[in-house]
């Protein structure tokens, strides 16, 4: 039987780590991508005690950089047949911030990155099929300016809003690959954690700043009830994705959003609206050309 093989970004801690346990569970041989060598001896030695049929390993790669996303492919794509990806990067930002590119941060590191790796990797994940392509989303699409003609919508900088743009776009993006790819044997899902405590929510969703104006006097309200719904465990925040990439109900399925209870939901309307995704795809061609593959 031939190996299957996954890769998981930003898999060295927290959600990212607790899906690449649940793929090595399932039989996988599993890449976890990280920017930090120790965390990744960490995960790779937290996933080999459980599931020891295929070591586990780290690759390095800063994935808010275009050029390390075009390594990191290049390197992945030259090993062979990938049977799944799961682009489980994702940041927010309290202040606004550039990236090496000269992209706004939030943009790039939760739409770009994702939108870059998975095209440059279609044909090692064609060559694996039947394979699957999850990508991470986010309820916070329901916070964003619906405008993609430029990396980022007018007006001041507010992190919450900015990364729920970043998903949205990449929800869109989704669900368009997901129709590309119909028929090639390359099932496309998006898996939406819900929450759990993380650095993300212990950290940046506490300064009021991230959101607009508008709402900062009711955001103490709206954030505690969103900790309460993000008060739990990494691995249950990471069964939607696990499903998303194991599951065998989903078999031949494709363009299925996965809710935080690990099923199908409706998708969120505007990330469905064709204009929406054309817009992004221009956006996204852009900033990210897929030119060839780069190596070491």
């Amino acid at each position: 039987m031939t190996k299957q093989t996954a890769l998981v970004t930003a898999g060295t801690a927290g959600i990212g780590l607790e899906t690449a346990l649940g793929l090595a569970e399932a039989g996988y041989a599993v890449t976890v991508v990280g920017r930090d060598a120790e965390r990744g001896a960490r995960a790779v030695e937290r996933i080999d005690a459980v599931a020891s049929a295929h070591p586990a390993r780290f690759l390095a790669a800063d994935l808010s950089s275009l050029d390390a996303v075009r390594r990191l492919a290049g390197r992945v794509g030259a090993e062979g047949p990938l049977t799944v990806l799961v682009n489980n990067v994702g940041a927010m930002f309290p202040d606004r911030q550039d990236t090496v590119d000269g992209i706004e941060a939030a943009f790039a590191v939760n739409h770009l990155s994702p939108y870059l790796l998975t095209e440059l990797l279609l044909p090692a994940l064609r060559a694996g099929a039947p394979s699957r392509i999850v990508n991470v989303t986010s309820g916070a699409v329901g916070t964003a300016k619906r405008v993609f003609d430029a990396v980022e919508p007018p007006g001041g900088y507010y992190g919450f809003h900015w990364y729920g743009r970043a998903k949205l776009a990449n929800l869109a993006y989704t669900l368009r690959l997901a129709h590309r790819l119909d028929g090639t044997g390359v099932s496309v899902f998006a898996a939406d954690p819900g929450g759990a405590a993380t650095d993300m929510t212990n950290g940046t969703m506490r300064d009021p700043k991230i959101v607009s104006p508008g709402l900062r006097l009711l955001w103490p309200l709206v954030r505690r009830k969103f900790e309460r719904s993000t008060s739990g465990p990494a691995s249950l925040a990471a069964r939607p994705s696990v499903f998303a990439a194991t599951d065998g109900s989903l078999a031949g399925r494709t363009g299925v959003v996965i809710g935080p209870r690990a099923l199908p939901v409706d998708p969120f309307r505007a990330a469905t609206d064709p204009r929406t995704a054309e817009a992004v795809r221009r956006l996204s061609e852009r900033l990210a050309p897929l030119a060839p593959l780069m190596t070491e």
